[in-house]
């Protein structure tokens, strides 16, 4: 029996004269489903398609006739021809097995789709039709449209040609079959070896370098256990997939390559191919290599193994490595549910390689898009994640990051512990990260890329990256992702508008109302629902702080110019900005505000031992940023209003006194005038006049950071300790009142101070749960949730809005898109602070901080 293997993907080519038996044995395997009929594309169908004409005949007519007609097949053939190239290319592309039903017996008529299949980066595959030419003829003159003898004649002459050449031809593959062979011809299908089911999960492990203690370590923190056999399995069935370079560089290479080597033969590991591993590889096969970049150190490994084994056994272990990292696979698809959702490969992937196997595929996962050689010698990385666009989620290393760092869907693991760093494994489909402590920098190189990371910390970064759209990894919701349109947005604004980018460390979130309206008759909002949102889920200690009617403004204050550069790159005392990343005073203005702080607090700065304060805080009056809103919106609003309310009410007044019956109408404008009455009493409460640093009030309610530590892990108790402490250090820190609520009656307490201050116009407060991060069963609770007084919800919602109707109306609002813009800009805020403080990369800390940008530009309801 002969046997025939079908690539997974890729180009087929039957060759042979016509009655060679191509189609004959398409149908069979159609009929058979071996193969799909969408997968055979036959030459005679796409001259139907293209012309609508089954079959020409020009034997048996005058030369003249004949030779039209043979143009006339000549030019249908090549319309036919170049459309099948077309929609092979398109199959080619999406990675499909295409069998094309031709005679291809013309060599450049084979070489086109070698051509094609080294485009698209597939296999080609020959499959020769040995008919001898007696049967031939006997074939043709059964077809319902014979060929006639002589083209047969003609085809086998050309068929002979081809036996003689075909097998030095740049198949991938070519099988030469007689009839013998085809009586008795056995088709298999590939599998897609680059495809692993995601099974009970999978755990990626970045580049090792041979610090096989630290993984082990790892292992054992994940959950492996080692059996009596020296296997590591996990209760649970995961499997270990390894990025690559498990060896060079470090103390103990054979070590996790013998370990490899077992677990990969066993099905429990994976191992992708690599740099340093295609290196060592053809070091084993006796090529000559420059072993180098601590690809020495293996060598030096093998002697003293030999030295210790003997020659055979060294020889005997060369040789199993070798054939361990030859087998290696360029990258891996990962399926769940048949459905693709991630890409493990080494040093980087495009999409139209996903899937695929060839030279330059191997050497783009292996090295990355590199691009020459700096000074040092090593390689000029161009940054190859921009392009992704497909949904799959790359995971990588080779390119050593203090983090993991997730842009544009792809995932860099590799957390540099040959370098001193860490060695991670992300746990899949759990996305949960897990990481083990180098012991020692083992490489102990010049170059050490964590350091170099850390002097190009302030580096702008590609902002190619991000225009796309994003996603963000934070440790209090997981992957945030950021859409293209948001993302645009940001962008644009971080161009024209926003300080630079080293000093936007933070960005605060939006805060949303209560989840549902107040149940109380004449109320849109109140405090009992806030309360009995965070009881619901399960807190029970709260805090609620008077909500100051300013805006909202960040300060970054220095203990002095000269450490400002370390943390920004610049020589300054500080910067105060708004919620947005703007300037929120004039230069002059805010170096005044930003001096005389600085002297408030130069106790404590030398206090706390800190280089800097990152306060987030409420600044007043709200006239200092809303001037133009208050003046060209409010008062002129709260002016025309009252203006022709009064004149309405004289005239129904007239309209009464003489009789008509308009009661009704006057008690609806003695209404409306009540409440334009409360309009124009509220807004001025917030507004006072300044000059200079006179009349400003500073509201700071959290303490975010100091030089060496975040705070949010304190809480809100300790940020208003903090508040006070500030407060009384400098006059332009005012203090901020709070109550705490942790039973009925400083519940009762609480709403009462409510009420009595919300009456007197003020706008309410905020209920907060006691922690800073609060979590009910694992999922994240709103940060916050403010509470505004029914006079203060005039400005925001009308000056009628608690007339029954409108009131009914505005109860039916949904505040369900302001809550998750509420948690995912808090969750991205806490992220960046934590990233600049460990003195992570500007690009790491200012991805999160355009994410909160991206979110504030998302259409969501202002007044909510």
């Amino acid at each position: 029996m002969t046997n025939i293997h079908l690539p997974f993907a890729g180009i087929v080519l039957l060759v042979g004269p016509s009655n060679s038996g191509k189609t004959t044995l398409l149908n069979r395997l159609t009929s058979e489903n071996s193969i799909l009929a969408s997968e055979v594309i036959s030459s005679d169908q796409f001259r139907v398609l293209v012309s609508d004409i089954e079959f020409i005949n020009w034997n048996q007519r005058p030369k003249d006739e004949a030779d039209a007609l043979f143009d006339e097949y000549s030019q249908i053939s090549n319309e036919a021809f170049e459309a099948m190239d077309y929609l092979i290319g398109k199959r080619c592309r999406l990675n499909k097995l295409t069998i094309i039903d031709a005679t291809h017996l013309k060599e450049e008529d084979r070489e086109r789709y070698i051509r094609l299949g080294k485009k698209y980066h597939v296999p080609v595959v020959a499959v020769v039709f040995n008919v001898v030419e007696k049967e031939l003829i006997v074939r043709d003159s059964l077809r319902d449209f014979p060929r006639g003898k002589n083209r047969i004649k003609q085809q086998y002459q050309q068929f002979k040609r081809t036996l003689r050449s075909i097998k030095k031809e740049s198949f991938h593959r070519t099988y030469i079959l007689d009839e013998t062979d085809l009586q008795a011809l056995h088709i298999s299908r590939q599998e897609n070896s680059l495809v692993i089911d995601v099974g009970n999960g999978i755990d990626f492990i970045g580049d090792i370098h041979g610090c096989y203690e630290e993984f082990i370590e790892l292992l054992r923190k994940l959950g492996y256990m080692e059996n009596v056999e020296g296997l590591f399995l996990h209760p649970e069935g995961r499997k270990i997939l390894s990025l690559g370079d498990v060896m060079s560089r470090g103390p103990r290479s054979l070590e996790t390559l013998q370990f490899f080597k077992k677990h990969v033969a066993t099905g429990i590991a994976y191992m992708i191919d690599s740099n340093h591993g295609w290196k060592i590889a053809r070091w084993l096969d006796g090529r000559k290599v420059n072993l180098a970049h601590g690809d020495e150190r293996v060598e030096e490994e093998f002697v003293e193994y030999e030295s210790r084994f003997g020659n055979e056994a060294a020889n005997r272990l060369k040789e199993e490595l070798k054939d361990l990292l030859l087998a290696a696979k360029s990258h891996f698809i990962i399926k769940k549910n048949d459905v693709r959702l991630a890409v493990a490969v080494h040093a980087g992937i495009r999409d139209h390689y996903i899937g695929k196997q060839s030279q330059r595929i191997s050497d783009f996962c292996r090295y990355g898009d590199a691009e020459g050689l700096d000074e040092n010698g090593k390689p000029r990385r161009k940054d190859w994640t921009i392009d992704h666009k497909s949904s799959e989620l790359i995971i990588w290393g080779h390119d050593p990051k203090p983090q993991p760092l997730l842009v544009n869907n792809t995932l860099n693991i590799d957390q540099g512990v040959v370098f001193g760093g860490r060695l991670t494994a992300y746990r899949y489909p759990e996305k949960q990260f897990v990481s083990v402590e180098a012991k020692q920098d083992y490489a102990n190189v010049p170059d050490n890329p964590l350091k170099e990371w850390e002097r190009k910390r302030l580096v702008p970064p590609n902002l190619g990256k991000f225009v796309n759209g994003f996603s963000v990894l934070t440790e209090q919701l997981g992957e945030v992702s950021v859409y293209k349109d948001g993302a645009k947005s940001a962008l644009d604004d971080l161009s024209h508008f926003t300080l630079p980018l080293e000093e936007i460390v933070y960005l605060p979130p939006t805060m949303s109302p209560t989840p549902k309206p107040s149940k109380l008759e004449g109320y849109l909002e109140h405090p009992l629902e806030a309360f009995e949102y965070y009881q619901a889920n399960g807190v029970n200690s709260m805090i609620v702080e008077k909500k100051h009617m300013g805006s909202r403004g960040i300060l970054f204050l220095f203990k002095n110019k000269e450490v400002a550069k370390e943390y920004i790159g610049r020589e300054t005392l500080g910067s105060i900005y708004t919620r947005t990343g703007r300037a929120f005073f004039q230069k002059e203005l805010e170096e005044q505000i930003v001096t005389v702080l600085n002297a408030n607090l130069s106790a404590y700065f030398e206090k706390y031992n800190t280089d800097f304060v990152l306060l987030d805080a409420e600044i007043l009056p709200w006239n200092l940023k809303a001037k133009d809103l208050i003046m060209n919106q409010y008062a002129h609003v709260g002016e025309m209003a009252l203006l022709d309310r009064s004149k309405l009410r004289a005239q129904l007044q007239k309209a009464f006194d003489n009789g008509k019956d308009v009661s009704n109408w006057l008690e609806e404008i003695d209404e409306k005038l009540l409440n334009i009455k409360t309009f124009n009493e509220v807004y001025p409460k917030y507004c006072w006049e300044t000059e200079g640093l006179e009349g400003i009030q500073i509201a700071p309610f959290h303490t975010l950071a100091h030089s060496t530590e975040t705070f949010f892990d304190k809480p809100h108790t300790w940020h208003m300790g903090k508040n006070k402490e500030l407060s009384g250090l400098s006059k332009l820190f005012v203090e901020t009142e709070y109550r705490i609520v942790n039973d009925e009656s400083s519940m009762n307490a609480a709403i009462e101070w409510w009420e009595v201050m919300t009456e007197d116009g003020h706008e309410g407060f905020v209920v907060k749960p006691e922690t800073y991060v609060a979590r009910h069963k694992g999922k994240l609770l709103q940060p916050a949730i403010k509470v505004r007084g029914r006079k203060y919800l005039h400005i925001i919602y009308g000056i009628d809005y608690l007339q029954q109707e409108n009131l009914a109306r505005l109860k039916q609002r949904n505040t369900s898109k302001k809550q998750r813009s509420a948690m995912k800009e808090f969750a991205l805020g806490v992220e960046a602070v934590n990233r600049f403080v460990r003195g992570e990369s500007i690009e790491r800390y200012h991805e999160c901080v355009l994410g909160v940008l991206a979110f504030e530009a998302d259409p969501i309801d202002p007044r909510l």
